[in-house]
């Protein structure tokens, strides 16, 4: 059993020219970002007031956010995210007179702002379309524009783009759903596929999530209290049976036959079709694998969570780069100070960030050269519009699939609007952006060189010890032949988060520095090990709810003592124990000797 291998440099310059392939129907949504950036513009051109069309235009980036929610979802999160734009702009106007006022100012809404949409899994953007706004309104101001008013531009072109982005489901009020579904079922046929391949560790792991992200599209983003929807309810039955199968498939030998697998998941297809005739599944009836608001957010503020070093990055980091760029006399301090942000916020693992400072920054100065284009043109009312529209509709087609030739159109758009009225801008003007970029990535590259990840070594013995808790109490209810409770399914969530968890440590290990590397190629068949066994115990629970009434008797004693060697396994990992050679359980005993070989063999690393 070995890893990928990983070469973090080779992997960076590579990144420059590879292209993904974009999500399906990507232009829609392109569509539409364009049409809410370029339509507030246009009102300013008809009102006689090109500067609160622009600042308008600022709130026609809520359409950036939600475009996988389901519908009722979708609207409090785009409600939200142009409340924050509006408050993040009046906060920066109003702090804009001051030099240490406007870096506390930026470095405060960066912090929370990062905090909020990272626990609350807003999805990208993230926070960097909230702190760009209030960086922005530190030098957007317009002399017949107070704060107030500049806010309440900036929320009408929110509410804009939540009414675009909300129209589609007058159409299909469940496309996102459906979309949820189909995606994975594409992974969980990858993965019967797969199984007895050398991806089939990360095709299981991709299944997973994408029926976790199925869950939370039909239940955690659900409204709390709903009558129920059927269509949804029939949808959850769908998935159910996804997830039974994948179960089954995990479970399944590697050397079986696929066959009936693939006739099991063709069935689930031709259902899809006609959604009338499948039983309704209540809300109530699934784990989803996700806590509520309130538990995340307590959760990313206990010691431990990787997203308390993500917000501590940010907030020094916005303070350390408007420091400096105040210190340096830059005109325009907040481009480095959402430069930073830009780089840090999503808490990518190192190599992934170095790849997106490099491609900003080589983006961004090519990016110069059709700004400079664009501005010799001197673009204004409709063709500024225009522009806008155009340039805002390539950068949403391009960021998926090759973020550096992404930032050429992105600081393109940048200067075409910041620049918008100010015919004077020159050469000095656009070098000023490109330096600002740089010094802002680059300030990002050493913060996070300060604050790293907690080393996986460290973290290892926990995560591992996490899961076969977790694995234990999921093991309690079905010896209690109990699955289908809700403290049952909260135990099956449970298991699957921290098996999530420990796939996340081992991903930030393997992308970062040489000496972390190859902690993290030393620790992946502990990795592996943990996955296999978390998965195979969910597999039990999932089985043993689908037969129902049906199931077989339960040899209780036997999941007992499995239950009780797991336990002990945590507590000899959680320790840093020599592992007992006479812990052995009843059942799952296959990958129960797996996990505790490759926990014996694996070298100590600590503190690396």
């Amino acid at each position: 059993m070995s890893g990928p291998s990983h070469r973090p440099l080779q992997t960076v310059v590579r990144s420059l020219f590879q292209r993904q392939a974009p999500p399906p129907q990507r232009w829609r949504f392109s569509a539409r970002a364009a049409l809410c950036t370029g339509l507030p513009i246009v009102a300013g051109w008809l009102a006689h007031d090109m500067a609160a069309g622009l600042m308008a235009s600022i709130g026609g980036y809520t359409a950036l956010y939600g475009s996988g929610r389901p519908y009722r979802s979708r609207a409090w999160l785009l409600a939200s995210i142009a409340f924050a734009q509006a408050l993040a702009v009046g906060v920066g106007i109003a702090a804009g007179g001051a030099v240490w006022s406007t870096i506390l100012s930026i470095a405060l809404t960066a912090t929370l702002a990062t905090w909020l949409c990272n626990a609350l899994q807003t999805g990208p953007p993230g926070a960097y379309i909230i702190v760009l706004a209030c960086a922005s309104g530190t030098a957007m101001r317009a002399s017949h524009l107070s704060p107030l008013h500049s806010a309440a531009l900036i929320f009408a072109g929110g509410a804009f783009a939540w009414i675009v982005q909300m129209a589609g489901g007058l159409l299909d009020p469940h496309g996102p759903e459906r979309r949820a579904l189909d995606t994975a079922r594409r992974a969980v046929a990858a993965f019967i596929d797969a199984r007895d391949g050398a991806d089939a560790d990360g095709a299981r792991r991709r299944a997973a999530l994408a029926l976790q992200q199925a869950w939370t599209a039909l239940v955690a983003q659900q409204p709390a209290r709903s009558r129920g929807d059927a269509t949804v309810g029939r949808l959850r039955t769908l998935n159910r049976e996804l997830h039974t199968l994948f179960a089954d498939a995990v479970a399944a030998e590697p050397e079986s036959s696929s066959d009936a697998l693939r006739a099991r998941l063709d069935a689930i297809d031709r259902r899809l079709q006609h959604l009338d005739d499948v039983p309704v599944t209540p809300r109530d009836a699934v784990p989803t694998g996700r806590p509520d608001a309130m538990d995340a957010l307590r959760d990313s503020l206990r010691p431990g969570s990787p997203l308390r070093r993500v917000v501590a990055r940010v907030g020094l980091c916005a303070i350390a780069v408007g420091a400096l760029a105040t210190g340096a006399h830059l005109e325009r301090a907040y481009w480095a100070v959402a430069a930073a942000v830009l780089m840090l916020h999503m808490g990518y693992d190192w190599t992934r960030t170095l790849q997106r400072a490099l491609q900003r920054s080589l983006g961004t100065w090519i990016g110069l050269l059709l700004a400079a284009a664009i501005l010799k043109l001197h673009p204004d009312g409709l063709v500024l519009a225009l522009v806008a529209m155009a340039l805002q509709f390539a950068i949403e087609m391009l960021v998926v699939r090759n973020y550096a030739v992404a930032c050429i159109f992105i600081t393109a758009s940048a200067l075409t609007i910041a620049s918008s009225g100010h015919p004077d801008a020159h050469g000095s003007y656009l070098v000023a952006r490109g330096v600002d970029t740089a010094i802002g990535c680059l300030c990002a590259l050493v913060v996070y060189a300060l604050i790293p990840p907690k080393p996986t070594a460290a973290r290892l013995p926990t995560l591992v010890a996490n899961v076969l808790d977790a694995a234990a109490s999921v093991l309690e209810h079905i010896e209690a032949g109990d699955v289908i409770s809700r403290a049952a399914r909260q135990a099956r969530a449970r298991l699957q988060r921290s098996t999530f968890a420990l796939a996340q440590a081992y991903e930030e290990g393997i992308n970062g520095s040489m000496a972390r590397r190859r902690v993290a190629e030393q620790a992946w068949p502990v990795v592996a090990a943990a996955e296999r066994l978390a998965y195979r115990v969910l597999a039990i629970a999932w089985s043993r709810e689908s037969a129902g009434a049906n199931r077989p008797p339960l040899a209780a004693a036997a999941i007992a003592q499995s239950r009780e060697a797991f336990a002990t396994l945590a507590e000899d990992v959680r320790a840093r124990r020599d592992i007992g050679a006479d812990t052995q359980p009843a059942v799952l005993r296959i990958e129960f000797d797996a996990l505790k070989q490759a926990l014996a063999t694996m070298p100590s690393v600590e503190g690396r």
